[in-house]
């Protein structure tokens, strides 16, 4: 890449409109801005400037080739202003991906408001419950729930939110049974059809505790409803297909509207912690850091 600093060289003894003022401006010795510009001369095999003790004068080679080189000069400049700025105002594309409940209650909404004040952010959002390789998808970083596995990529965590587990009125109606915390709890619930997201697996184990009480109950559960979202396990729960857990922060204005109803009174599942992951290796651009902040204030006004 020498020779693009031999084509910065010649530009500027042109602008300076000669050597001596050249190798000033530079803080360089005149013998360095004479090899610099007899290096360019011989590697493009033409000469470009003529130069006398009193004077320089381009050739009409020199003249094209100066032309060219001021348009790259402007072009550097303008890609040096505009990296400059992309650290002082948010701008540009960010692709993020989250599970659909995240993504609906806390990641969009934060996002969306984060808009608002810089309109020249273009979001990319992308709801999946599966974990996308940042890499292969071109995500700028993911949120994810619970603790990931050991990777190159880098995390951040954002805070944390509660499970409850809940059913439609008329499933608990049903079950003619109304549940109490206790050890008993854990040989009941497994009899219950369990509404599933595919990532749960075919066994489903439940820490449950009450915030009364410092002891916990593990439950087993087998499920016997499937599905591929939040959004759709939510709906097969309000059927009454069955029992299943969802984000507080989901359940809490279902519940307002009669819509849901805990299993057992006053329980939860343990927290679960929420991250941001991404394979930036140094420090992240603003962009990317003000989306992750947003999106960590929004998630503790929800938790």
């Amino acid at each position: 890449m020498n020779y693009l600093r031999h084509m910065a060289v010649f530009t500027k003894v042109v602008e300076k409109g000669s050597i001596s003022a050249a190798a000033e401006d530079l803080s360089l010795s005149k013998s360095v801005i004479s090899q610099h510009l007899k290096s360019l001369e011989s590697e493009l095999g033409i000469t470009l400037l003529v130069r006398t003790t009193r004077r320089q004068t381009l050739t009409p080679a020199g003249t094209a080739f100066y032309e060219k080189c001021q348009q790259m000069n402007q072009l550097a400049h303008e890609a040096w202003e505009e990296a400059k700025e992309s650290q002082l105002t948010p701008t540009g594309t960010v692709t993020i991906t989250a599970p659909h409940a995240l993504m609906s209650n806390i990641v969009a909404p934060a996002i969306g408001e984060l808009v608002s004040v810089y309109p020249a952010i273009v979001p990319h959002l992308i709801a999946d419950d599966g974990r996308l390789d940042l890499i292969e998808h071109s995500i700028d970083f993911a949120i994810r729930v619970g603790d990931s596995p050991s990777s190159s990529y880098k995390q951040r965590r954002l805070g944390q939110f509660r499970d409850v587990l809940c059913a439609s009125p008329a499933y608990l109606t049903r079950l003619k049974k109304p549940f109490s915390f206790g050890d008993g709890l854990a040989d009941e619930l497994p009899k219950c059809d369990y509404v599933a997201n595919v990532w749960q697996g075919k066994y489903v184990v439940h820490q449950l505790f009450h915030p009364a009480r410092t002891d916990a109950v593990t439950a087993v559960l087998h499920p016997t409803r499937f599905a591929d979202s939040l959004p759709t396990t939510l709906s097969l729960i309000e059927a009454g297909a069955g029992i299943g857990i969802v984000p507080e922060f989901v359940y809490e204005p279902l519940a307002l509207e009669g819509r849901l109803k805990p299993v057992v009174d006053g329980v939860y599942l343990m927290p679960t912690n929420v991250y941001a992951i991404h394979a930036f290796q140094s420090s992240l651009p603003l962009l990317v850091r003000l989306c992750i902040d947003a999106i960590e204030a929004r998630l503790a006004t929800k938790a």
